[in-house]
């Protein structure tokens, strides 16, 4: 039997674990991840103090059509993320004040989307975070058929339903809804050793440790050889 275009039922990332997750930075969650998980740097938020942390709701759409984000909207959950993979096109926005104000008020946490939107002022004043590939005044189609809730190719990464997601100014990471909670004590760590690092460096101790025997390693310096 073939499945169906539109996925309803699929598991999500605990409220539990988003919460904590998003209390690191992308940044963070990337490198714990195996410096994996980021989506293309095209993909940034429409203004840089925009941050979010949710659970991925994905979208595929046709180039310049919107049909399936709407229906993507009527289908969403609070704390969901759209998603959408919108095939890295410029040519038109797929997203607007419109769609956004009903994002807000279905209390979705962010849209992601391989694609452009419009309307960036009045989506800044409504403080909702948006991250896409830049603006275009141009308005889509509603006429083309497309799917949600399966895996979707965005910025160069397999997303699927229910993964974790979060952005900053730094950009997009999505974590595997398996992965995340086994993350979290790493970025812990990661973060109270970056923190100690810090305060060495503010007290004059700006020699990276593993620098010397990388360079050996390397091939750039000889065994014994100091910069």
């Amino acid at each position: 039997m073939p499945t169906p275009d539109i996925n309803k039922t699929f598991e999500r990332v605990s409220a539990a674990a988003v919460r904590e997750a998003g209390q690191y930075q992308p940044a963070i969650l990337a490198d714990v991840a195996g410096r994996r998980g980021a989506l293309h740097g095209r993909i940034q938020a429409l203004r840089p103090h925009m941050r979010f942390a949710g659970t991925a709701f994905t979208v595929e759409v046709r180039p310049g059509d919107n049909l399936m984000i709407h229906a993507a909207l009527a289908l969403a959950q609070p704390g969901d993320v759209l998603v959408i993979d919108g095939k890295a096109d410029q040519t038109c926005a797929l997203m607007g004040t419109i769609m956004m104000n009903v994002a807000r008020e279905r209390k979705l946490a962010a849209v992601v989307m391989d694609a452009a939107a419009r309307d960036s002022l009045d989506i800044e004043e409504m403080d909702f975070p948006v991250f896409s590939v830049g603006t275009n005044p141009n308005g889509p189609t509603k006429q083309v058929g497309g799917r949600i809730g399966h895996p979707v190719s965005v910025g160069g990464v397999t997303v699927h339903p229910g993964d974790f997601i979060c952005g900053d100014a730094d950009g997009v990471v999505v974590v595997e809804r398996e992965k995340i909670e086994s993350l979290l004590p790493l970025a812990a760590h990661k973060v109270k050793s970056e923190a100690k690092r810090i305060e060495e460096i503010k007290k004059g101790n700006v020699d990276a440790p593993w620098l010397q025997a990388a360079l050996v390693t390397a091939g750039v310096l000889k065994q014994g050889e100091t910069l």
